[in-house]
């Protein structure tokens, strides 16, 4: 791997992203429980195609600075290191590319900054229109009250910090096991709401897994130990705050063009984006031009079925660059 680390202060924070290649530049935004890393058999594959690669860690994560108030998480913060990361790299125009909370990043940041966008590639989480009706964590909270919800299980401090980072390996073996195409996340919701995260959770098989090693599994444990959860919790907690600060792009389209890669097995797909998510995430991006999905795997998508995504993410790029080019 020709990996370079950097780390630089950025937005007020120290932040650490891996870079590789020259070209066409693209930003790889992961979520949570992820790191930089999650990008790891992707970020050589672009590479070696022609593309200047950056996987930062996400603010709170990683070896990126976690500030303790969730108000230091909302859209305008995100925003914020998206664009001071571009401008310290030097870069005018960009290909984001993000899953979960770093697809949504992506997307809040193509509607307040579309001249620094070349495309935006969203994995598993399509953008969804503001919900007018109630904010997020009040839906979930009620939720919460029928069974367990890990967001409402999430909110409240210091719960969530203090158990995850008490059993780290064990979180992360069963959470990523859950999230994968051979789990079943929604079985969680058969546990009281008082349960924790790790016991709702099935055992996981030991590893290796056929798509995770150990040694791959140990960097992740060995960063959260380290880190330790709130900074990715903040995440969470700062979701109503969110939902207050796009509530003027109600109803407004971008011009960036857009492309969405899905998995058959993907819990938001299948439990937290309504009946057609792809039809929500046109409204906001209207030039969305591909749509393509991966059988069998789950959540996990960039390492349960790494070559299938890395030769997808190369064909959205070559129409990305060809069609800059016409």
């Amino acid at each position: 791997m020709k990996w370079t680390h950097h780390h630089a202060r950025i937005n007020g924070i120290g932040m650490h992203y891996v870079e590789e290649g020259e070209g066409l530049p693209v930003v790889l935004c992961h979520g949570f429980p992820h790191l930089w890393f999650s990008w790891h058999r992707q970020i050589s594959a672009l590479a070696a195609h022609g593309c200047r690669v950056l996987a930062p860690d996400m603010r709170g994560m990683g070896q990126t600075d976690a500030p303790a108030d969730p108000r230091q998480y909302d859209v305008e913060h995100i925003t914020a290191d998206l664009l001071g990361l571009l401008d310290h790299a030097g870069i005018d125009q960009a290909v984001l590319v993000g899953l979960d909370f770093g697809a949504f990043a992506n997307y809040d940041f193509a509607l307040r900054h579309p001249e620094r966008v070349l495309a935006v590639i969203g994995l598993e989480n399509p953008a969804a229109p503001h919900n007018p009706a109630e904010p997020p964590l009040t839906e979930y909270r009620r939720m919460g009250e029928q069974h367990f919800m890990h967001i409402e299980y999430f909110r409240v401090p210091p719960r969530a910090d203090e158990e995850l980072a008490a059993q780290t390996r064990l979180f992360l073996h069963k959470v990523f096991h859950t999230l994968s195409g051979a789990g079943n996340y929604f079985d969680v919701f058969k546990y009281p709401p008082e349960a924790s995260y790790i016991e709702a959770m099935a055992e996981a098989p030991p590893l290796p897994w056929p798509w995770l090693s150990e040694l791959e599994m140990e960097f992740f444990v060995s960063e959260y130990s380290r880190s330790g959860f709130t900074g990715g919790l903040n995440w969470y907690r700062s979701m109503d705050m969110k939902w207050e600060q796009r509530r003027p792009f109600e109803g407004v389209q971008s011009d960036v063009p857009a492309y969405f890669l899905g998995s058959e097995h993907d819990v938001d797909l299948e439990g937290f984006h309504g009946d057609d998510p792809i039809s929500l995430m046109r409204a906001i991006f209207p030039e969305l031009r591909e749509v393509r999905m991966i059988p069998d795997a789950g959540h996990m998508m960039q390492l349960e079925a790494s070559g299938q995504v890395n030769a997808i993410l190369l064909d959205y790029l070559a129409d990305i660059r060809a069609r800059s080019r016409r």
